[in-house]
């Protein structure tokens, strides 16, 4: 045989990006949503490259893993969301209320033994050698609960509770909410509690007519946040994090309370401000996004 030319061969034109090419490609992603290049190319007889103009410059799409969200709202939820956020990000946008006036906190586990996130566990090595081993944690794990609470420019209180102790209405008021009342007097001198408004989220023991009542009397007022929003949470969003990404391994408990204590006095006055500018910036996508989690929307 003499001739070098390719025979022609059976299946579809790849010669243009026809309309008929970017509806083959259409159909089949419309048909299966998880579809990988090699399914579409089985379907279409298109090149690798030619799929991919058409997703990303025609169809204009983008591939995405699926998000993780704390719960699946009801429309009644979406609908408190939407207005909470309304109406206290009205207070912050008409000057009533001041990010400087609000005090946050929450409580989290924290563990004395420290495991990585996966990405920062990548390391190189060389031919032939084994990766190293990170044990999975156990129920069993020594930890210790802490209560953190912070405000705009600073901490405010670090609180390591009673190995085995619970936190109800009664420990929140005696050992998280009378220290904070004290740093808060500590701190404005001249103006204690006054114009202070506490937000924290709907757990159980925050809902108890004592905390209502003491936090009163206190000259305090609640923050209105809604459930299931750990996103319009600064302890969630961010501190928890922040704090558990530069722990290292512990000891014990004193060592853990020490170093958690040293870490959240060090962040700087601007980090605490940002993370406070975020709450607005956060409410803000709440709204836009009617009362739906809005975290895949941030940039």
């Amino acid at each position: 045989r003499d001739d070098v030319n390719d025979d022609p061969r059976s299946g579809r034109s790849v010669s243009e990006l026809t309309d008929e090419n970017i509806e083959l490609v259409r159909k089949v992603i419309i048909n299966d949503q998880h579809s990988t290049y090699d399914d579409i190319i089985a379907e279409t007889f298109l090149s690798h490259g030619k799929i991919e103009r058409i997703i990303h410059d025609h169809l204009k799409m983008r591939k995405v893993t699926s998000r993780w969200v704390p719960r699946q709202l009801t429309p009644e939820q979406n609908e408190e969301r939407f207005k909470l956020c309304r109406e206290n990000l009205a207070k912050f946008r008409a000057g009533s209320w001041q990010l400087c006036d609000i005090i946050t906190g929450d409580e989290t586990w924290i563990y004395h033994r420290q495991i990585c996130r996966k990405s920062t566990n990548a390391s190189w090595i060389a031919e032939g050698q084994s990766p190293a081993t990170i044990v999975r944690r156990d129920k069993f794990e020594p930890k210790n609960l802490f209560c953190i609470f912070f405000k705009s420019n600073s901490p405010v209180l670090v609180h390591a509770a009673d190995k085995g102790e619970t936190i109800d209405h009664i420990y929140y008021i005696e050992n998280c909410l009378k220290s904070v009342v004290k740093e808060i007097w500590k701190q404005r001198k001249s103006n204690g509690t006054k114009g202070i408004k506490l937000l924290h989220d709907n757990a159980g023991p925050r809902r108890h007519s004592d905390v209502i009542n003491y936090l009163t009397e206190e000259g305090i007022n609640m923050m209105p946040h809604p459930p299931y929003s750990p996103d319009l949470a600064p302890c969630h969003y961010w501190l928890n994090d922040y704090i558990k990404n530069r722990l290292i391994d512990q000891p014990d408990e004193k060592s853990l309370t020490h170093a958690v204590s040293k870490i959240v006095k060090n962040i700087s006055e601007e980090e605490f401000k940002k993370t406070f500018d975020k709450l607005l910036e956060r409410m803000e996508l709440c709204i836009n996004n009617h009362g739906d989690y809005f975290e895949h929307l941030m940039k």
